[in-house]
This record gives C-alpha cells, structure tokens and sequence, in this order.
C-alpha cells in the first residue's frame, strides 16, 4: 500500500491503529535499507546505530499501540489484541536492529502475551502466528549468554520448528502479514538454519509476486549463489538493480546499488 493511501486511511479511521501500523512498516524497510551490509555471502540489516529517523517510527508504533489499547477498553477483540501486539513487535524489532536487548525482550515477551491472546479470541488468525512464529524462532536460536539473560528475566522460551510452521501458516493464510512472514522465513532459513534450498522456495512466489522489489531480489541471488547457481544469482541480482528505479528513496536506492555491486563482485562478474 502506497503512503499516500496509508495516509487516506489514517485520515477516514482515526481511531483505527491500523493506518499507523501500515506507515511504520513502511518507515521499517527505509531502517533496513541504510543498515543492510553484504556479508558472508548475504544482504541483510545486521546493526543499526540510532538515528534521527528512528523517532518517526517509534512515534507510529506508540501511536498504534495506544489506540489499541484504547479500543481494548471499549472491548475485548482479537483485531485490537492483534494491532497492540503488531505495535509492540515493530517497536521491538527496531530495538533488536539497535542491538538494545532488554527493550527488545520486554517489548517481544508483551507482544507475545497479546499474539495469544489474539488468537485465543480468534483460533483462525493467521497474523497472531506470524508474531509467535517469529518469538518462537528467535528465542530458539538465542546465544548461550543470550539463554542465560532470558533464564533471569523470566522470558518464556520457544521452539525453533514451531516457529517455522506457524510462519508458514502466516505466509499462506495471513491478511496483513503473509510478505512479512515469507520473507522472514526465508532470511532465517538462510541465515541461521543454511537450509538454502527450501529457503528459495520459500522466497520465490516473493520476487514473482513483486519483481521491482530490489531487496526480494537480492535475497534471491544470495541463495542462488549459495547453492552454486551462478547464472540465476547473476540474473537475481541484475533484477534488483533494474529494481532501484522504482525506489523512492535516493538514499536507500544508493544503499541498494552499492549492495547490488558487493554481490556482483562476490560472483566474479562485473
């Protein structure tokens, strides 16, 4: 959804966390551009130090959090318990980028609480498990300090494969997050789990889906690459290039150029 429509739909539902929720995800890929870095073979938002931008989105987050918690109020709905735990996750994740680890727990244990309480009001909410399926992952692949600082804080644990299975729900039944939950599932599938081949499947209907999406692109070049196809991941890459002209952004489409050129060289082709 375009910016212009996100903000159409804050102006006709004021009330709604929605509209806010949209604009932060939005404000989320400008973070992930300026942070992304190509390494060990993959694009990806590794760290991210505090910026100015950070404000905005923070300020949506609170936003939509608050307005659901207002509706909460009024009434007890799995859509509200949804919006405040998906505006606690947005918060969170920002936190987590910045390397801020009790901020991202405290936000990630309440968003939680909330996912299930979603889904408890609504056992057919594919969007509460894109939520739990990204908890689950993430605390299952914690480092050791990590497990201990979770074992002091009283911070519940989760299952890796649990995870996967309820981001794979997310990707095919969810109404807000099904991009979200794939892409995601593919990263981590890369990333922490080297599992490239079921990765790219999981990216795929991704890049078909939204072929100027540079950064899809990218993620599906580094996977070719991984599993030695080099003429797919040249072409994924080149893809992402002819995709920057429909990024917006000029600082994000530099960032994405100067990535397209790192993973052409780490193929060996200019």
């Amino acid at each position: 959804m375009a910016l212009e429509e996100v903000r159409q739909l804050q102006r006709e539902a004021p009330e709604s966390p929605l509209g806010y929720l949209l604009e932060a995800e939005t404000e989320w890929w400008g973070i992930w551009c300026s942070s992304a870095e190509y390494k060990y073979g993959m694009t990806m938002a590794r760290h991210h130090n505090r910026a100015p931008g950070d404000q905005h989105y923070l300020e949506l987050s609170a936003k939509a959090y608050n307005l659901a918690e207002a509706g909460l109020r009024q009434r007890n709905s799995a859509e509200m318990r949804l919006y405040a735990a998906m505006a606690d996750a947005l918060t969170a994740r920002l936190h987590s980028l910045r390397g801020e680890s009790r901020a991202t727990a405290r936000l990630g244990v309440r968003a939680r609480e909330n996912f299930l309480a979603a889904r408890a009001l609504d056992s057919s909410l594919a969007d509460a498990d894109t939520g739990l399926g990204l908890y689950n992952y993430y605390v299952d692949t914690l480092s050791t300090l990590a497990r201990v600082l979770r074992f002091f804080m009283g911070i519940p644990g989760g299952s890796k494969e649990e995870g996967i299975r309820q981001l794979q729900h997310g990707m095919r039944e969810g109404q807000l997050s099904a991009p979200l939950a794939r892409f995601y599932l593919a990263m981590n599938l890369h990333n922490y789990d080297q599992r490239y081949e079921e990765a790219l499947h999981v990216i795929i209907p991704l890049v078909e889906k939204y072929p100027d999406n540079p950064i899809f692109q990218l993620a599906e070049g580094d996977l070719y690459a991984k599993l030695g196809r080099k003429q797919l991941a040249e072409a994924s890459y080149r893809g992402a290039y002819a995709g920057l002209a429909k990024v917006p952004e000029a600082e994000c489409r530099a960032k994405l150029a100067e990535l397209v050129r790192a993973s052409l060289s780490a193929l060996q082709v200019p």
